[in-house]
Parts: structure tokens; C-alpha cells; sequence
């Protein structure tokens, strides 16, 4: 027993008294209000940081591929009760993403399975597509999944030991990028834009090296975002346009991304 734990097994023992019954006498990091007061919230960063990462670091995961895309994202199976048309088209990148996550595990096994994990939000779409198909091959895959009012549990293909929950949208992004060797993005909404957007910025910025940022469907990103407008205001460098490249299936954004991680 350390001696941590003997005095966590000692704090239980005291007599019940009015100083022992009060939250003062608690040890802080055992008293769930002191725990989530204002002043502790940097130690709460701290912690988001550094649990997952403790926890990443002793299963052997070295290097990820990073999956963002929709989580309303129908599978093939479920587009006749997907909200719109549109989403209803968009079904088919489901299977594109499954795929992809497959043929990115094989290559991750040939190498033991610590380099070039797939790593999503842990959520229903495209995530559960790419846990998915990590799974398919055999392999393992990440979930950082994030405490929202409207969220679910995490989709049941996330490896349970690799499985993240965070309050910090901040810290989750970090996760997402700190291992990084290539970024995926599929069709999605404001969190999808928001990962993009941030990854484009880090690299853009040199706080992140350059890495493949492989953005799935064109005629999508085309619509939803006029990159050769920005460059002609200025707004971005010509050479910006070159930090992304576009890709449609699984096979493609695989050759695109092999050689380079």
C-alpha cells in the first residue's frame, strides 16, 4: 500500500465529528467541490492533458491518423432516414472512411501496432466508421470522445482502453494533434470546419511539422469553402492552397498519404 492510499484508508477511519463531517477537512484532491472550483481549473487542464496521455504513452501508441468528419453521417444502411438528401448522398464517405481505417491498420500491424493508430472523436458517422474499420482489420483505434448535451456514449468499435473523455475542447484538440503523421477530413459541420481550420492554422504557422491533410469529397469542400477566393484577396499565401489536397476514395487518400508517413 502506498502512502497515498494510507491515508485515504485513514481519512475513512476518523471518527465522525463536526470538523471531520466538514468539506474543509477533506484532502483536496478527494473533495469533489474544491475539485471543480474556479481557481483549480488549470489543474483540470492539466489533468485532461496529462491522463490520456499517461494512458496513450503506456499502451505503445507512438504515432496516430487522425479521422475528423460528420457524426450525422449516415451509414449506407441508414441514408433513407438521414435528415436531408444532401447527408443522404453523403452516405457512401461512411464506407470510404471505413476502408481507409482499414487499410491504415494493416500498415499499422506490418509495423506492431504502435505506429499510425487511427484516432477519431469516438462518436456516431465518420468516427464510428473509422473505429470501425480499424477494428475490421484487427487492430485498435482511438476515441476522444467530449461531454456535449447532445452526445451520446462513445460507438462501440473504439478500443474500451483507448477510450477518452473530455470537458476541454482545447485539450481534445491537442490530443487529436500531438501524434499526428496525417490528417483526414470528411464531409461535416461546424466541428469538422473547426478541426480543419485549426490543423490548417498549425501548420500554416509552423507549430505543427507539415504532414498530408487529405480533405475527402471536393465537390463538397469546393462548395462549402472558396479557397482560390481567399488566396486572390490575399488573405492566404498562393502556396497556402498546397497545405490540403483533395482525394475521393479510401485508395486514393492511402497512395496520397503512403509515402509520406
Amino acid at each position: 500500500m502506498t502512502q497515498l492510499e494510507e491515508d485515504l484508508s485513514h481519512t475513512a477511519r476518523v471518527p465522525v465529528t463536526p470538523q471531520t463531517a466538514h468539506p474543509a477537512y477533506r484532502l483536496p484532491y478527494v473533495d469533489p467541490d474544491f475539485m471543480r472550483s474556479d481557481p483549480l481549473r488549470g489543474v483540470r487542464l492539466q489533468l485532461e492533458l496529462e491522463k490520456p496521455e499517461s494512458l496513450l504513452r503506456a499502451e505503445g501508441v507512438n504515432s496516430t491518423v487522425v479521422m475528423f468528419g460528420g457524426a450525422r453521417i449516415p451509414s449506407p444502411a441508414e441514408k433513407a432516414r438521414a435528415r436531408t438528401p444532401t447527408l443522404a448522398a453523403l452516405s457512401h464517405y461512411y464506407e470510404e472512411a471505413r476502408s481507409f481505417a482499414r487499410m491504415v491498420t494493416e500498415e499499422s500491424l506490418k509495423r506492431g501496432g504502435g505506429e499510425l493508430v487511427i484516432v477519431t472523436g469516438g462518436g456516431p458517422g465518420v468516427m464510428e466508421a473509422g473505429n470501425l474499420g480499424a477494428r475490421d482489420a484487427g487492430g485498435r483505434s482511438v476515441g476522444l470522445g467530449i461531454v456535449l448535451p447532445h452526445e451520446q456514449a462513445p460507438n462501440e468499435y473504439v478500443t474500451p482502453e483507448l477510450c477518452f473523455n473530455f470537458h476541454y475542447f482545447a485539450i481534445r484538440k491537442m490530443h487529436f494533434l500531438m501524434r499526428a503523421k496525417a490528417i483526414t477530413v470528411f464531409p461535416g459541420g461546424f466541428g469538422t470546419l473547426d478541426e480543419l481550420f485549426e490543423t490548417l492554422t498549425l501548420i500554416q504557422t509552423d507549430r505543427m511539422e507539415r504532414m498530408p491533410v487529405l480533405l475527402f469529397g471536393g465537390k463538397f469542400w469546393r462548395k462549402i469553402v472558396n479557397w482560390e477566393a481567399l488566396a486572390e484577396a490575399g488573405t492566404i499565401s498562393d502556396e497556402d492552397l498546397d497545405l490540403f489536397s483533395f482525394v475521393e476514395t479510401a485508395e486514393e487518400a492511402w497512395r496520397a498519404m503512403r509515402g509520406k508517413v
